[in-house]
């Protein structure tokens, strides 16, 4: 324990600057991914065949292909395009496209959670779509979608990880380059596992009082 103890007040510091990147991907990406979401989510219940297939199309592709991939192409393959980004803006956009797809059938689903009555209601009195969306449907839907949308961002913050795949020194890296130059894979292993319980926990505690708020009546 003693050992341990010591192993922490060594690289602790260390590691905080991992967290540092891990809070910022993190976030980035859910900034992404919930502004792709609601597009797509928007284009599905469109009800225009053009909108509703290219954005099925673009989720279900976008779903198929492992997190890890859509980072090597973005930041591998796209400097081939002349598009070149930095390792930090690669996992933001690679997050934030891949889980912008989980984000669309969230939305998507509460959306079509609404009764339709309220809808055609709106309809009745001259409102258009749009304006039904903005005013009847999104803030309704939006409180519904609100306990998935927790438990996304609990797995958007241990999939930040995937971003040490790109060269990003977020937590998980710099754990591996710490055990790599001092062979301490306990301690300093365990010590990462920790930080991402502390991250997580307080993420967990809010998805939990969300799950109350939205099952009472």
């Amino acid at each position: 324990m003693e050992s341990f103890l010591a192993d922490a007040r060594e690289f602790v510091p260390i590691l905080l600057q991992g967290v540092q990147l891990t809070i910022l991907i993190t976030l980035g990406s859910l900034v992404v991914s919930t502004a792709l979401g609601l597009v797509w989510a928007m284009m599905r219940v469109s009800g225009i065949p053009l909108l509703s297939g290219a954005a099925s199309l673009f989720i279900n592709v976008i779903r198929g292909i492992p997190i890890i991939v859509q980072l090597f192409y973005i930041y591998f393959v796209l400097p081939d395009f002349g598009i070149a980004l930095t390792a930090v803006q690669a996992g933001v956009l690679g997050l934030g496209l891949a889980y912008s797809a989980y984000q669309a059938e969230n939305f998507r689903a509460a959306i079509e959670a609404i009764d339709k009555g309220q809808i055609e209601a709106a309809q009745t009195i001259g409102m258009g779509w749009g304006l039904t969306m903005r005013r009847v449907v999104l803030p309704q839907a939006l409180t519904i979608a609100l306990p998935p949308y927790g438990n996304v961002m609990i797995m958007m913050l241990k999939d930040s990880s995937q971003a040490s795949t790109i060269t990003v020194a977020e937590l998980a890296l710099q754990g591996k380059l710490i055990a790599s130059a001092t062979f301490k894979n306990t301690s300093v292993f365990t010590l990462v596992a920790l930080m991402y319980l502390v991250l997580s926990l307080p993420l967990i505690l809010i998805v939990r009082h969300l799950e109350k708020r939205a099952g009472r009546p």
